[in-house]
């Protein structure tokens, strides 16, 4: 019984996370060579992911007044307003120190990640409306673990050989696309503003 409980914790989870490799991709490109890169996307990203896991409990214990589920939709504003200031940074020379990295905040990267997560939400209620609370409590730990795993995979693919390169001559215009079509999507997949 454990083992299909974690079996489909970690099922859930790849579902549910497989995009942010490349959103935590971009970011490891944009602070390369940067010290103190690595631990503040991982430091962000369970930050983020801690949000998402709160709210889905919250939620599915019967707090969903904290959070209604039409306000997901509107995180969306978190990327879109990153990435049009990313962009900003970018096209008007404020940005141009390709060569030192820039330095990736812990807040950036656990505000994408919330944002990000409507989808995770909205997927983790129903799923522990139907569970024991120590089934809970094990997709819960299964999840934490799977994000460490999930910034390796992201760390792993940003650091290859070529893809490195490619990732850092792009970035200044693909980490502010990325951003800003990540919230364009959930703004319209969520009906945010009547879209």
């Amino acid at each position: 019984m454990m083992w299909a409980v974690i079996a489909k914790a970690v099922g859930l989870f790849a579902v549910t996370n497989i995009d942010d490799i490349i959103v935590l991709s971009l970011f490891f490109a944009r602070g390369a060579k940067r010290p103190g890169t690595t631990r503040n996307i991982t430091l962000g990203q369970y930050l983020g992911f801690g949000a998402i896991l709160a709210t889905a409990l919250l939620t599915a214990w019967g707090a969903g007044a904290l959070l209604p589920q039409s306000t997901i939709p509107y995180f969306g504003l978190i990327p879109l307003l990153l990435g049009i200031k990313a962009a900003w940074e970018a096209f008007s020379g404020d940005d141009d120190d390709l060569d030192a990295g820039k330095k990736v905040s812990v807040f950036t990267v656990a505000g994408v990640t919330f944002a990000n997560g409507g989808d995770n939400i909205g997927v983790y209620v129903p799923v522990f409306l139907t569970v024991e609370p120590l089934d809970i409590a094990l997709f819960c730990a299964v999840f934490l673990i799977l994000v460490g795993v999930l910034v390796w995979l992201s760390k792993l693919v940003a650091t290859r050989p070529g893809i490195n390169e490619w990732l850092e001559r792009s970035e200044h215009i693909l980490f502010p696309l990325v951003l800003i079509i990540l919230g364009i999507v959930i703004l319209v997949k969520g009906h945010a503003f009547g879209l």
